[in-house]
C-alpha cells in the first residue's frame, strides 16, 4: 500500500522560476497553519512540549494587518548559556497565504561557512534553499507532535515567561 504525503511543488528540483518559489512559500504557509492553527490568538512567547522531544518555542515578534513575524526555535542549555537553534525568522503574509523563511541563525562553525556560501548564491537559489529547509523542518516538528493552540497554560519552568502547550 502506498502512502501519499503532501510535498511542496518541485520538492526535489531546483527552482527554475519565481513561480516555483512562490509555490514553496504557499506550501510553507499550509505547514505553518497546521503547526500554529491559532496564530491570530497567540501573543508573546509560547512553548510546545511533547514528551520525549525538545520543546519548541514560538515568539510572536511583530503583527500588522497583513503580516506576522515569528521566531521559531528549540532551546539548548549549555553550562553558561542557552542556544536557540535554528532560530528561524518567518514572515507570514496572511493576504497572500504565504510564509517565507527570512533567515536563521546557527552557531556552529560549519554552519557559518555554509551561511557565507548562501550569501554568495543567486537570490532565487538562496531563498529556495532556505524555504525548502523551512518546509522540511515544519513537517518534522508536526511529525514530532508539536502544536501551538490558544489558551496555553503558564510554564513556570521557563524564566522568560513562555506558556506551554501539551
Amino acid at each position: 500500500m502506498l502512502l501519499h504525503h503532501h510535498q511542496a511543488p518541485g520538492y526535489y528540483q531546483r527552482p527554475r522560476n519565481l513561480g516555483a518559489l512562490i509555490s514553496l512559500y504557499e506550501s510553507n504557509f499550509t505547514q505553518v497553519q497546521h503547526l500554529i492553527p491559532d496564530l491570530p490568538q497567540l501573543q508573546g512567547t509560547v512553548v510546545s512540549s511533547v514528551h520525549g522531544v525538545h520543546d519548541l518555542y514560538l515568539s510572536i515578534q511583530q503583527r500588522s494587518p497583513y503580516t506576522t513575524l515569528i521566531f521559531l526555535s528549540y532551546r539548548f542549555a549549555s553550562q553558561h548559556q542557552i542556544a536557540e537553534e535554528p532560530n528561524a525568522h518567518i514572515r507570514i503574509y496572511h493576504d497572500a497565504r504565504t510564509a517565507e523563511l527570512l533567515g536563521h541563525s546557527r552557531k556552529n562553525l560549519a554552519t557559518r561557512r555554509t551561511h557565507s556560501r548562501y550569501q554568495r548564491m543567486p537570490e532565487l537559489e538562496r531563498r529556495w534553499r532556505l524555504n525548502r529547509f523551512l518546509y522540511k523542518w515544519l513537517g518534522f516538528c508536526q511529525h514530532q507532535g508539536h502544536l501551538f493552540l490558544s489558551g496555553m497554560m503558564d510554564c513556570p519552568a521557563n524564566p522568560s515567561g513562555a506558556r506551554a502547550a501539551s
